[in-house]
């Protein structure tokens, strides 16, 4: 075979040599990480969860670049451009630079089926170990015992909350759900336990392996009120810290995960605390309630579960009075969308049901007769308006067209929604409005 030398040609590559989008194993990934000689000489930090993952991977990658660290992260998955998922001191790497490292994972594969998921992850790891990094943020994909970043040891594991998402793989309930997301919990080092009301499945494997737990409440804590906040840790304390740049309640608790791993890490990678207030007022991440300026307003969130669409429900709510709200939505079949349109639909004056390029969306026909569904085992009496679209921008377009200057349009349900809308470029609205 002619080794691909585009990026966009590797990827196509990578979607066919396996039969499954996921194969939940690690012997196949570990085999081809041996031959590679795949391994970090920095300090690493690995973040799963269910939700806040990227917003954790963002404070920390930020807080260490104001302390002067050099770092690396690995996200998925991506909003437009594959490369948004591998960033070098803040910067996302270019496709020619994925290039080798796609070549060497081919190289070092000898035959090994392996997932779009595994061997791109492999890529990406590998450029991230040779680009001389103080730290390594990796985002845990899905789950975490059997997620192609777990092959890697960390030196600080971060477990953010933790909710019911991807239950055909990883389980029915919370319980079974932690008990795989702890699994990035190593011996001996510190585990840092995000989640305020944590599954006993996670903090049983922690004990059962003699992990280094810190728990929220017992070894580190914040408070605050509306202008500042407080953090207290083992040995470290934060008073009158401004509020993360990313917008939401739930970032708060994110960012006290954050800073408990950086305490753990403080030998290693010690952080004054004018780099933790620069670092939390510099972050920036798309697609995170995201308030676009302009008129009518525009919120961009990747909430694609029940537990991150009441949060959104929650944040929509403290934004203040907008007589109408209107909702671009566009959603995964295999996610429980029942709960997830319930919660929003007191919010929602009218919906704009898109489909989205991927096999595992649910069509936009299918959405508007599930919301009838919904709506009519509701109690909202108010006429609630409903159209379907081909995809986010043109969904985006018609709800532009119909809302007023003093409206509010929130673009919600998964990363192919928001990705569909940015990669369509935002359409011109009218002056500045900050929402």
């Amino acid at each position: 075979m002619t080794a691909p030398d585009t990026l966009e040609a590797w990827l196509a590559y990578c979607e066919r040599l396996h039969p499954k989008s996921i194969d939940m194993s690690l012997d196949r990934v570990r085999a081809v990480r041996d031959r590679m000689g795949l391994g970090f000489d920095c300090a690493v930090i690995i973040v799963g969860g269910t939700n806040g993952k990227g917003s954790t991977c963002a404070m920390l990658e930020a807080i260490a670049m104001q302390a002067g660290y050099r770092v690396g992260v690995y996200t998925s998955p991506h909003l437009v451009h594959f490369e948004e998922r591998c960033r070098v001191q803040g910067q996302s790497v270019s496709a020619e630079a994925l290039l080798p490292h796609f070549a060497a994972v081919e190289a070092a594969r000898a035959g090994q089926t392996l997932t779009y998921f595994e061997f791109t992850t492999l890529a990406i790891l590998r450029l991230l170990a040779q680009s001389g990094l103080d730290l390594a943020v990796l985002e845990i994909g899905l789950g975490g015992r059997l997620d192609a970043v777990n092959v890697i040891d960390p030196d600080c594991a971060v477990l953010t909350s933790i909710d019911l998402d991807h239950m055909e793989y990883l389980g029915p309930d919370r319980e079974s759900i932690g008990r795989e997301k702890a699994h990035i919990m190593r011996t001996g080092r510190p585990a840092i336990v995000g989640d305020p009301m944590p599954p006993r499945s996670v903090l049983a494997h922690g004990e059962a392996i003699g992990a280094d737990m810190w728990l929220v409440g017992r070894d580190f804590r914040h408070s605050g009120d509306r202008q500042q906040w407080n953090w207290a840790g083992r040995a470290q304390r934060y008073n009158g810290l401004a509020y993360p740049a990313l917008r939401g309640a739930n970032q708060l608790v994110n960012a006290s995960g954050v800073l408990a791993a950086l305490e753990a890490l403080r030998t290693r990678l010690p952080v004054p605390a004018q780099a933790v207030r620069n670092g939390l007022a510099l972050i920036d991440l798309p697609g995170r309630f995201q308030v676009v300026p302009g008129q009518p307003t525009l919120v961009l969130d990747v909430a694609h579960n029940p537990q991150s669409v009441a949060t959104l429900a929650v944040n929509l709510d403290q934004m203040g009075f907008f007589p109408r709200t209107h909702a671009v939505f566009g959603a995964m079949r295999d996610k429980d969308l029942r709960p997830m349109l319930a919660r929003m639909a007191p919010l929602i004056d009218a919906w704009h049901f898109c489909d989205l390029d991927t096999p595992r969306a649910l069509p936009a026909a299918e959405m508007v007769r599930l919301w009838d569904e919904v709506q009519g085992q509701s109690r909202i009496s108010r006429v609630v308006a409903v159209a379907q679209h081909p995809g986010p921008a043109p969904a985006l377009e018609a709800a532009l067209a119909s809302a007023d200057p003093a409206d509010r349009i929130v673009v919600f349900g998964s990363f192919y929604t928001v990705g569909g809308v940015l990669k369509a470029g935002l359409p011109r609205r009218g002056g500045a409005h900050t929402g």
